[in-house]
């Protein structure tokens, strides 16, 4: 497919690869260190294990943490002791070498997280500028240069020199590796009368590669080989590579060029993918395609027909190696056999004992002994003629069956996949094949890791069967909710409140099991990647109208077009600039591609510039409720945030109702930022991890949840399916002192002339000590209580933001604050219904609850206040369940000013006004 990839960020890569650099200068002191006689293994590892996880967190800059760790899981399973090499072969042009620090980096980046992949470099141009000095000009016959014992001679020394500054520039980034120039190819000679000096290759010996890896180098080959008698021969690097793929059979064969992939020779452009099954023959037609361009793929066809299918060819420059193996989207070219997508719709046609084998393996619900085998079968036998469809590849690595009674909405009722189905885009293919066929789409899946059984449990062939990513499921849905342990998916319901509607008649008709509903859409959700990033397609095609750019799906079975984020400017007002929050949020906004911020009201500083926002010179005002009803009547805003205490912002939000009841087109969002509006009707509770994208998407009016109540929820949520009642869970916070808001210091007082905001609270006032205060009734124990009963069994009647007939749920909550500026850290213990649940399960469940949330972190550690003080999302950790295994304890924290204010409210304003959720959110950068 000749599509336009998604740009390169040269300076997040920059930044990632400056971390190799800085891992290797910690080399020499490791070396020196292990000289030292009280040094244990342990420690060394320990220094060995924090470089790697650094440099794996940096890898996350190339694309999303789940693709990096998905690609990273699968690499790092192809390696086996027996077979160490079966990761990557790669290939490094003689020009390339030419750019050995770029080489170098990249190879090290690979290094670092434990892969070992198979080098083997030419030397071309660099041969040529010494024969040409030497007055020989080089010779080629159909593509092959011509050898004699000169040449050879040459050929030899060129080779030898290049491996070893390689090697060298490779041992200097702290990366441990082995030249090997000879002993691996074995040749006869290809035709002396007609090339002179050059091998073909009989054999390759892969021991010295595998003893290499074993010792934790590198190995670095050039493209030598010996005949039985011990003459050398010159082979072709291209031909040398693709010899030793077909013996060691890698997941990947990579060839580095200085382009960075394959090129239509006639439009310019970069090929994406080329599937051969599909495109080979009508490619070889191509009149563009001739000379170079038809040997190489006349070589990787012949390669990858006798690889595995999970194998693929990809051509990359050495500075997009990383993107091109860790993330969906890639950077180069990628070279695969592919397959053909078929539709089945009787089970003799897909052939029910190949069938029945598939879904034994993978299908987790049968594993798990939910399901038969038999019910399966018999459910789609005894089904009507044309209500189901099996949509599949020929060899089955990617596998979705879908009920589709005529009048009735499509249900997807098993999505199954391998391992190679999920590496090679197999899944996406036929998700993209389904999706074209189907407008609207409803199904379900576990997200409770403890559905899945033991591996012992799992039959010898299912083992190493890729499971899907949880997160693979959210990015393609619209729309979401998960109750007991699972979540129900659907897109092409535009409506949410039509969802409900949808999800009982699929209730009441069986074809849904029976648990989603009540809930209220408690975690409605809208999926964080609609639109597919992540797959690829034809080389041969023009992309279809509605295929995001740089995908990786095949082009006849496009994804329908879906709604963008808006990137249109729009403004917004801030009454309450001057306590902490509201100087958060100008930080935020002064960021913000698209939110500008145009009014600010402080009747302390009225006429006094605004500090800290650099878009445009604002001063502030003192609006009245009567400015506030003419702003809104006349459209001057397109959003209001009130960042005032609680009990005062209502004359304010009264006379935005006012003012968009006498004014054309749609009134303002509102984001309160107080309590005043946490409990009331016709408010969205703005917390979009736990209760519903598309509610605060659909909304005019949100209520910006409390701080520690946000902490306390996020704790709760993902154990509720545990929960014991009448034993409720018990939360202790420790906040920084801004969360007790703040004075003003009279301009007269001030050194400036400018009233000073000051904390109420000090550390002095503290006297270094942390002070319990609301010991009970604080105003976020009701409402974490209130709205965590929404995702208890409330009454399918309960409105989403409304309130609950019953208060089922109650938190006890205990707050303190410490002698630090900002930063809470909450402490929650919760008792638990079950005795089967370890610390582990307990810290896969929150994995698995907050899949693909990005303002989401799960640690082993307990959070300290460094991981949460300036940084934007939510960390939990430190999981630990009580010896008798009735009571559970989790740490959980936030920065007070960000997550728990600033950063939520400009989430819920980025979904209330149609942008990106994280716009102005730099999620992986701390905040000054």
């Amino acid at each position: 497919m000749l599509s336009t990839r998604a740009a390169t960020l040269p300076s997040r890569v920059t930044v990632a690869r400056k971390a190799v650099v800085v891992a290797a200068q910690r080399q020499p002191a490791l070396t020196a260190v292990r000289r030292r006689d009280n040094l244990s293994v342990r420690s060394i590892q320990s220094v060995a294990q924090t470089d790697r996880d650094t440099i794996t967190r940096l890898l996350y800059s190339l694309g999303t943490k789940r693709e990096v760790e998905r690609h990273l899981r699968i690499f790092s399973s192809s390696s086996h002791p027996s077979q160490p090499a079966k990761f990557a072969v790669i290939k490094i042009g003689g020009a390339v070498l030419d750019d050995l620090d770029e080489l170098a980096l990249s190879l090290s980046f690979l290094y670092r997280v434990g892969l070992y992949p198979v080098v083997l470099h030419g030397a071309g141009p660099q041969m040529n500028d010494i024969l040409e000095s030497e007055g020989v000009k080089p010779e080629y016959i159909d593509g092959i240069r011509v050898t004699d014992a000169k040449t050879l001679q040459i050929a030899r020394r060129v080779f030898l020199e290049e491996n070893l500054k390689l090697v060298g520039a490779l041992e200097k980034l702290g990366t441990r590796a082995r030249p090997i120039t000879s002993g691996v190819f074995t040749a006869t000679a290809l035709d002396p009368s007609k090339y002179g000096l050059v091998g073909k290759i009989t054999r390759v010996d892969k021991r010295p590669l595998e003893a290499s890896i074993r010792a934790g180098a590198l190995p670095i080959l050039c493209s030598l080989a010996e005949s039985n008698d011990g003459q050398i021969l010159n082979v072709n690097a291209d031909v040398a590579a693709g010899e030793l793929a077909k013996e060691l059979e890698p997941m990947k064969t990579v060839f580095l060029n200085e382009k960075g992939g394959l090129f239509h020779g006639v439009t310019g452009e970069k090929l994406d993918v080329i599937n051969l099954d599909e495109e080979y023959d009508q490619l070889m037609k191509e009149p563009w395609v001739k000379y170079g361009t038809k040997l190489k793929l006349r070589e990787f066809k012949e390669l990858l027909d006798v690889l595995p299918r999970s194998s693929s060819v990809a051509v990359i420059s050495a500075s997009n190696l990383q993107r091109e193996l860790f993330t969906d989207s890639g950077a180069g070219t990628l070279i695969r056999r592919g397959y053909k997508l078929l539709k089945y719709q009787t089970l003799e046609s897909i052939g029910k004992d190949r069938f029945r084998q598939i879904i034994c393996e993978r299908d987790e619900a049968i594993r798990s002994g939910k399901e038969s085998v038999a019910g399966v079968l018999s459910a789609l036998e005894n089904a009507k003629q044309g209500e189901w469809t099996i949509y599949a590849d020929e060899p089955l690595d990617a596998v979705a069956i879908v009920s589709h009674p005529e009048g009735k909405i499509p249900v997807l009722t098993k999505i199954l996949a391998s391992r190679s189905g999920v590496l090679n885009g197999v899944l996406d293919n036929v998700w993209n094949a389904l999706k074209k066929d189907h407008k609207q789409l409803v199904w379900t899946a576990s997200i409770s890791p403890l559905a899945a059984p033991s591996p012992s449990a799992v039959p010898h062939a299912a083992q190493g069967e890729e499971m899907i990513d949880r997160s693979w499921h959210f990015d393609r849905a619209e729309g979401s909710f998960t109750r007991s342990g699972r979540s129900l998916f659907w897109y092409g319901i535009n409506d949410v409140s039509d969802v409900e509607k949808v999800v009982r008649g699929l209730e009441g008709s069986g074809r849904v099991e029976r648990a989603y509903l009540p809930v209220g859409l408690a975690k409605a959700s809208l999926g964080s990647g609609v639109g597919l990033n992540g797959t690829r397609g034809f080389a041969t095609l023009a992309p279809s109208a509605g295929m995001p750019c740089g995908t990786r799906g095949y082009a006849t079975h496009a994804p329908a077009p879906t709604l963008a984020p808006s990137t249109e400017p729009k403004r917004v007002a801030l009454i309450g600039a001057r306590g902490y929050t509201g100087q958060a949020l100008t930080s935020l906004l002064n960021t913000h591609p698209y939110l500008s911020l145009t009014h600010v009201s402080s009747r302390v500083l009225e006429g006094y510039p605004l500090e800290g926002y650099t878009k445009a010179p604002i001063s502030h005002t003192n609006l009245s409720v009567e400015d506030v009803e003419r702003m809104e009547k006349e459209g001057e805003v397109d959003a209001w945030v009130m960042a005032l205490p609680n009990g005062v912002c209502k004359p304010f939000v009264d006379a935005v109702e006012r003012g968009s009841k006498g004014k054309q087109g749609e009134g303002s969002v509102v984001v309160d930022l107080s309590a005043d509006y946490r409990f009331e009707q016709g408010w969205t509770y703005g917390l979009p991890e736990l209760y519903g994208r598309p509610l605060i998407r659909a909304s005019k009016r949100i209520s910006n949840p409390g701080c520690y109540a946000t902490s306390t929820q996020l704790l709760i949520a993902p154990l509720l399916p545990y929960l014991s009642p009448p034993a409720w869970p018990t939360v202790f916070g420790v906040s920084g002192y801004s969360g007790a808001g703040t004075i003003t210091q009279p301009a007269t007082e001030s050194s400036d002339g400018r009233p000073a905001t000051l904390p109420k609270v000090t550390p002095a006032s503290l006297g270094g000590s942390v002070r319990p205060y609301s010991l009970t009734d604080h105003i976020h124990e009701r409402e974490a209580g209130w709205h965590l009963s929404r995702l208890l069994s409330a009454p399918s009647s309960t409105p989403a933001s409304g309130e609950p007939s019953t208060l089922p749920m109650q938190v006890a909550f205990i707050p303190s604050v410490a002698p630090f500026f900002s930063g809470i850290l909450s402490t929650l213990s919760f008792p638990l219904s079950t005795s089967k649940l370890g610390a582990s399960d307990i810290a896969s469940l929150y994995a698995a609850y907050y899949t693909g949330e990005r303002l989401v972190r799960v640690q082993k550690a307990v959070p300290a206040l460094d991981d949460v003080q300036g940084q934007h999302g939510w960390v939990v950790g430190g999981v630990q369940v009580h010896s008798g295994r009735e009571r559970v304890v989790v740490v959980g924290g936030l920065d007070n000013l960000l997550k728990g204010a600033a950063t939520q409210c400009l989430q819920n304003l980025n979904l209330a006004l149609g942008y990106d959720e994280y716009a102005g959110i730099h999620v992986d950068e701390e905040v000054a």
